[in-house]
């Protein structure tokens, strides 16, 4: 990491901020909790499944107590269409047990309590304190690792070692929103398997673009 990186990110997150003016996580929710389910939901799922499956969960479970107390079965069947619906149940009602036990039913707000809940990594519990707490954070998802790597900003693949490189290249006053903007810009235009070049704003600073031209 060195002064080329800063200043790439810097661009990035200028031209970003053009394109993105707001940008917002696209999981459906209206409070902490919510958000903690919708993000346990959306590993291996998209938020468009997500957001179809929460809009008829969160009326039925409107608190920790609920999850805890319907079955396993019935929970497994709401939330099946999200894939991995055994496994994520099984996650859901362990971590709403501990918020019950040991933040009055509450989502707690500092990442090593959102650690120890079942289901919850470090992507997801940015997710959490981002939107929720206002507490600065990267969220890197896959998006968000592959624009990195593609602008050149760290050869890292690990999602932490990542996030530790970002948040060194930036402001912590940029952190969240930089890391929402990226997500979206890497769902929509740098694709994974056709990156839509023509059409994004950050092609002139792109290492990866600049490849594809030399390979031509």
């Amino acid at each position: 990491m060195g002064k080329r990186e800063v200043e790439r990110a810097q661009i990035v997150c200028r031209e970003l901020k053009k394109t993105i003016p707001e940008p917002r996580v696209e999981l459906n929710y209206s409070n902490a909790l919510e958000l903690m389910v919708a993000t346990m939901l959306a590993a291996q799922s998209t938020d468009v499944k997500v957001n179809e499956v929460t809009a008829g969960l969160f009326k039925k479970y409107q608190c920790a107590a609920d999850y805890v107390a319907v079955a396993a079965e019935e929970l497994e069947e709401d939330i099946r269409s999200t894939g991995f619906y055994r496994q994520k149940a099984k996650n859901i009602r362990a971590a709403m047990a501990i918020l019950i036990a040991e933040h009055d039913g509450h989502v707690p707000g500092h990442m090593d309590a959102l650690l120890r809940l079942p289901g919850i990594g470090r992507k997801s519990a940015n997710v959490i304190l981002g939107n929720i707490y206002g507490v600065p954070g990267i969220v890197v998802d896959t998006h968000v690792g592959r624009v990195s790597r593609r602008l050149g900003l760290t050869a890292e693949t690990d999602p932490v070692k990542v996030e530790m490189v970002l948040a060194q290249l930036l402001p912590v006053e940029e952190w969240t929103a930089f890391g929402q903007r990226v997500v979206l810009h890497g769902r929509y235009v740098c694709k994974a398997r056709k990156p839509l070049c023509d059409e994004c704003v950050l092609m002139p600073h792109c290492d990866y673009f600049a490849s594809q031209i030399e390979e031509l």
